[in-house]
């Protein structure tokens, strides 16, 4: 939690995308907890998690104490509520999220929504997660979701694997055969002893997952991971309605009228399914990067932890995207790195995604497609690995969602500093430098004392909630402090006086 030991810690507050400040005084001064209290919990909990502070007042954008007068009494409350299902779908609360704190004499409650496990989400208010009861937080506001960003998080809910939906009236017709017989050859030449091998096409995509039939019903057909691996682009458009794949190579001057050297697109020149987008975008991604001569044996080693790094994360963007949602998967090659999105939030927190040891993949039937080429990895070890290749090598590597305008996932991997950081959809180069997020916050406040967060966070080239998460961090160890308010107030790095 955030840290509140005196009335100028309350000062230095300011509401945002994690922090949410009410004055929960009730009709008799006495507090009560307020009604807009659960939308900020749906919020918080369907997004990123967050703090709510009860007892403080706003004025503009300034907070002072206020204080509760019974906290004891608020806090039954707010457990009574969270037990009751028409209420609130779900308590996430536990009785270390809830604190009541003493502040000069005075009493508030601090209270931390943790973000909800996806079985839980959506996380929604008045028995009905449809018709604006469910949230999530955008910015400084709670927002109502519109009911198709509920139905596919109750999608995510429900199903473990998103791909192996069958798909009605879809045949081997709709697939692309020179696709799929390159698959089969890839796969014979690394494993020429498969009893596979032998399978017709229809057999051979039984066993692998592209091709099922429904137990109950008895109908045949391909699933949705045989049509995005293998289809044609006609039927992948009637089966994926969404389904856009987009590989751009960027120039470095943004303001030249050339807003790309190089793009591949489904434009019905080629099949458009991933497969064959992956065939194509893996050899662009790595065309310019230099083999140092090394052997293996008797022959040269023509693959370094820069090829496998990138490689990966093509493969991650692919078999992690969510084919239901509106962001296209975009693949991005700039001067100064490389951009993978796809469409779809993280499944696991990304601090856990980046540890590893946890595997929760959205398209397993596209994962060990890929996994029987030999690409991708199990358990959880792709993007520790990623990570590990690119950064040992120099390189910085960042990894967030985002809900606006429609939800993704972005990796960026950047160069090493001094070539810059850029973001790939604004153009604006945000002085990437070396170093802690935390030690560049220093650095620049010693620079400008006044600099805000917005300005912060645009030059250490990172999000605003990391940059004010580090800032409590920063003020928690007492290596920061505000002076002044929230607006005209400045900075001070302690120890430098």
């Amino acid at each position: 939690m955030i840290e509140i030991r005196t009335p100028e810690d309350i000062a230095r507050l300011s509401e945002s995308v994690d922090l949410e400040c009410k004055l929960a005084a009730g009709k008799d001064g006495k507090g009560e907890l307020p009604a807009d209290f659960w939308p900020t919990y749906s919020a918080f909990a369907n997004t990123h998690g967050g703090v709510i502070v009860l007892g403080i007042k706003q004025k503009q954008d300034s907070f002072s104490l206020h204080g509760l007068g019974e906290p004891q009494r608020i806090v039954r409350v707010l457990f009574n509520h969270l037990n009751n299902p028409q209420k609130v779908s779900c308590n996430l609360l536990s009785d270390q999220d809830v604190a009541i704190l003493q502040v000069a004499g005075k009493e508030i409650i601090q209270i931390r929504v943790p973000a909800a496990p996806r079985k839980q989400k959506p996380v929604y208010l008045n028995g009905n997660p449809f018709k604006g009861n469910t949230y999530r937080r955008l910015n400084e506001g709670d927002r109502p979701c519109d009911d198709e960003t509920v139905k596919r998080m109750l999608a995510e809910q429900v199903e473990d694997s998103r791909d192996t939906r069958l798909l009605s009236g879809f045949g081997l017709d709709d697939l692309d055969g020179e696709s799929l017989h390159a698959y089969r050859k890839m796969l014979a030449a690394l494993r020429p002893d498969h009893p596979w091998i032998a399978l017709t096409d229809q057999e051979f995509l039984l066993v692998i997952g592209g091709f099922r039939q429904d137990r109950q019903s008895g109908e045949k057909g391909l699933t949705l991971a045989g049509l995005i691996m293998f289809g044609q682009w006609p039927a992948i458009q009637e089966g994926a309605p969404f389904y856009f794949a987009d590989y751009q190579e960027q120039p470095e001057d943004k303001t030249s009228q050339v807003r790309w050297l190089d793009r591949i697109v489904p434009d019905g020149s080629w099949s458009g399914n991933i497969f064959d987008f992956f065939r194509r975008v893996s050899r662009k991604l790595v065309a310019e990067l230099k083999v140092p001569f090394a052997l293996k044996g008797n022959f040269r080693q023509e693959d370094t932890p820069l090829h496998r790094a990138l490689r990966e994360a093509l493969v991650n963007t692919l078999v992690h995207a969510d084919y239901s949602d509106r962001a296209s998967i975009l693949v991005v090659k700039d001067p100064s790195g490389f951009l993978f999105r796809n469409p779809g939030l993280m499944r696991v927190p990304v601090e856990q995604a980046l540890r590893g040891g946890e595997s929760d993949c959205r398209n397993r039937t596209l994962h060990q497609m890929f996994l029987m080429i030999n690409l991708g990895e199990r358990a959880g070890s792709g993007l520790p690995k990623i990570r590990q290749g690119w950064e040992s090598a120099g390189g910085t590597l960042r990894l967030h969602d985002a809900f606006d305008p429609y939800d993704q996932t972005r990796l960026e991997m950047l160069w090493g500093a001094g070539e810059g950081a850029r973001s790939q959809e604004t153009g604006k180069t945000s002085g990437k430098t070396s170093g802690k997020t935390s030690g560049k916050i220093i650095d620049a406040i010693r620079q400008n004392e006044h600099i805000t967060i917005p300005e912060l966070a645009q030059q250490i080239g990172v999000t605003r909630r990391s940059i004010e998460r580090n800032i409590q961090k920063l003020q928690a160890e007492s290596k920061l402090r505000r002076i002044g308010a929230a607006k005209g107030g400045h900075w001070e790095v302690i120890g430098d006086e």
